[in-house]
């Protein structure tokens, strides 16, 4: 049977647990690409630009790894949510650059509500495309989103119950594919957890509500997932010490969300800017003045 390859990147902190769940009741084997490394960054760099932000440039280095490792890689493309909830160019042009890049076969799908292409749409075409039959192919994707919601409730649960903690509590605003990635957010989640900070994830909230919630800081928000994180700090506003905006250079929604939302927020926040060359002594600094800060306020 083929194999599927899953890179470790981008559409994997959306759609991974579905992905893993749908092909686990298909009985599909599939290959995930390991933490991202440095390894993983130098394959990546060698086929990207300048232009391209550092998620994208690992994504195409987990790309590079997996290509001679399967027989399919899995690469979607997701262009919007509706209107006003679209996604930025990497979502859209993945796919095209992966298929361009690389000797692999690529599973693909879209995902454009505005034309009625939506997720069980893409999954039945890829079901089919592995040879699957329409009434396997629904039970697994009835599973697949039954177990996804499950654990994305108890996720989101535990995130809300971290609101009540007595710690300084900090909510870290940033994509899933930045916040738990190996080189770009890992380091700082290490540093917070181990100054006895308790981190709120903004990802980790139900997006329909922060979605909606994100109109009280611009109505003219234009990214989904944008809305999806900066809404989850009216959500906690009053319930966190500080906000932590993490993002990876050059990424062109970040540069213009964040730099919006920090002009209108009242909360104290530092913006933290990460590419391949960071060093982390000059973020570790950033983040130990930003604690003592926050720390000095709650005592006054």
């Amino acid at each position: 049977m083929v194999k599927v390859g899953i890179p470790r990147g981008l559409f994997y902190y959306y759609y991974g647990n579905i992905w893993k769940h749908f092909f686990k009741f298909l009985k599909i084997p599939y290959i995930i690409s390991p933490n991202t490394n440095k390894d993983i960054m130098n394959r990546g760099l060698k086929y990207s630009n300048d232009e391209m932000c550092l998620a994208f440039k690992t994504y195409l280095g987990h790309a590079a790894y997996l290509q001679d490792k399967c027989d399919y890689l899995l690469v979607p493309r997701i262009d919007n949510f509706k209107q006003d909830n679209q996604t930025c160019t990497n979502f859209l042009s993945a796919y095209d650059i992966i298929h361009n890049t690389f000797e692999v076969k690529v599973l693909n799908y879209n995902i454009d509500l505005e034309h009625g292409e939506a997720l069980k749409k893409g999954l039945i075409k890829i079901g089919k495309e592995l040879g699957f039959d329409k009434q396997k192919i629904h039970q697994a994707y009835r599973y697949a989103m039954k177990k996804n919601e499950e654990d994305k409730q108890r996720e989101i649960t535990i995130n809300l119950n971290k609101l009540k903690s007595t710690k300084t509590k900090i909510l870290l605003v940033s994509h899933p594919y930045n916040t738990y990635d190996d080189l770009i957010g890992k380091e700082i989640i290490k540093y917070l957890k181990q100054n006895d900070v308790e981190i709120i994830y903004s990802d980790k909230f139900d997006e329909k509500i922060t979605n909606k919630l994100s109109l009280n800081l611009s109505k003219d928000l234009y990214f989904k997932y944008s809305r999806d994180n900066v809404g989850s700090i009216i959500y906690a506003k009053d319930k966190i010490d500080g906000v932590i905006f993490l993002s990876a250079f050059p990424c062109g929604p970040d540069s213009l969300v964040n730099e919006l939302v920090m002009r209108k927020i009242k909360i104290p926040h530092i913006n933290l800017v990460l590419d391949d060359t960071s060093s982390f002594t000059g973020t570790e600094t950033r983040l130990e003045s930003f604690i003592d800060v926050l720390r000095g306020l709650n005592h006054d």
